[in-house]
């Protein structure tokens, strides 16, 4: 079940740019997964993949400390049939762009994320 679009993208970068952790993770299911390139830079993970809400809670409240000043800007959104995109403006003056996967309560259960070089 799909949120709705806009509502989602501005609840979602809302809660990052007040880097409320918990506030972050109630977007999403709790065996959710993330697969990112920043996974494989940050951890030297190959997959580049976590699983599980407290195992990326960890990996995000790490990056949060690192990056005491981010801020997401919303570009666009676009929708497929189980999934919302948001392109957005990330750290480091860097375009992302995430692909969420949503399960039938409207929690996201699985993200793709790209990143520009």
């Amino acid at each position: 079940m799909l949120p709705n679009p806009q509502q989602f993208a501005k609840e979602w970068i809302e809660s990052w740019n007040s880097h409320d952790i918990d506030r972050i993770l109630e977007h999403y299911s709790d065996d959710f997964s993330i697969t990112t390139p920043m996974i494989q830079r940050l951890l030297g993970n190959n997959e580049g993949t976590l699983y599980g809400k407290k195992v990326i809670k960890k990996y995000w409240e790490d990056a949060l400390e690192k990056v005491p000043d981010l801020h997401f800007e919303l570009l666009d959104i676009t929708l497929g049939v189980t999934s919302i995109a948001l392109y957005y403006k990330s750290v480091f003056d860097t375009r992302a762009m995430e692909v969420m996967f949503f399960n039938d309560e409207g929690k996201v259960e699985k993200v793709v994320a790209h990143y520009s070089d």
